[in-house]
């Protein structure tokens, strides 16, 4: 149906933010300021920074992104809300931890349903983006009484899909092989520094705003590539289509439809038939966007978000 949207779209959460530098180097030693900083709580596959009181919303960036991805809204959000703010390990400059064997998705699931246990947290709200999308579904799949209802942000159940371009679907040893290859091409970066042109031409298709760009520039430049290669296979041989019957959560789904070029209608057709299996799910299109929406139209996202956190 919309044979050249996987352009754009194979892009979310892999291609873009995986023209990544150098390894992380360690932490400078933190300015007296930063001692009344919110405290990291480091797990095997994450850290959380918890801000705020109140119902608890859980937010989860997407590939290669630190959880600085939410600096818009984090503050706001925690005057009426415990906000855990979520980043896997080796995407913000930080140690890998456990992320580069197998079972990294897996892994931050379990850590995370953990953590909230732990805090004897309420079901929450889940804000996902990109590969974080994914991750809300696997989570509302396994732990489905720690969930409230989904917010996912320009992400699909199957990334897979965008291989078939408008033809047959590939079939899983195509998609793994594909996958792994993807994988090693991307971990092959660790250690190597980029120029400042590489890493802009793997993230600026992400984002229409130059703001936005210039702090996408950032984050790729801190994020550890072994761990995105491992990410990128993971998501990539991830299939949350059979699982849609079985997630009761309501979802929600933004979708930024100019930067794809093929009309609101097209987009958002293109979307619903992906989440053709869910319960309940409704479709927020925002315009003049790419895949950051957050950073490209953050009222729209505000408002967005407001929405959801509104519903009962």
């Amino acid at each position: 149906m919309i044979r050249t949207l996987p352009v754009r779209l194979a892009l979310i959460g892999m291609a873009g933010l995986v023209l990544l530098d150098s390894p992380p180097t360690p932490a400078a030693a933190a300015p007296a300021a930063a001692a009344t900083a919110p405290a990291e709580r480091r797990l095997d596959h994450i850290s959380i920074v918890t801000l705020g009181a109140g119902t608890p919303i859980v937010l989860v960036p997407g590939l290669a992104s630190p959880r600085a991805v939410w600096d818009g809204v984090a503050a706001e959000l925690a005057r009426n809300h415990r906000v855990y703010l979520v980043q896997v390990n080796g995407f913000g400059g930080d140690a890998p931890g456990a992320n580069l064997a197998p079972g990294l998705l897996d892994g931050v699931v379990a850590d995370l349903s953990a953590a909230l246990a732990a805090d004897r947290a309420a079901p929450v709200r889940f804000v996902g983006h990109s590969m974080g999308g994914l991750l809300a579904l696997k989570f509302a799949k396994a732990h489905p009484a720690q969930v409230d209802r989904l917010l996912i942000v320009d992400a699909l159940p199957d990334f897979a899909v965008l291989l078939a371009r408008g033809g047959p679907m590939p079939t899983d040893a195509q998609i793994a092989d594909v996958a792994a290859k993807m994988r090693t091409a991307t971990a092959a970066r660790y250690g190597r520094t980029l120029s400042a042109e590489e890493v802009a031409a793997g993230v600026d298709a992400l984002a229409l705003a130059p703001a936005a760009r210039t702090r996408m520039r950032a984050w790729a430049a801190s994020a550890d590539a072994r761990v995105a290669g491992q990410a990128i296979y993971e998501d990539m041989t991830t299939d949350m289509r059979p699982a849609l019957p079985a997630i009761a959560a309501p979802i929600t789904v933004i979708v930024p439809w100019t930067a794809a070029g093929f009309g609101k209608d097209r987009t958002l057709a293109f979307y619903a038939a992906q989440y053709a299996g869910a319960r309940k799910v409704r479709y927020v299109p925002v315009a003049e966007a790419g895949h950051f929406v957050m950073l490209d139209q953050p009222e729209a996202f505000r408002a967005a978000l407001e929405a959801f956190l509104a519903e009962s």
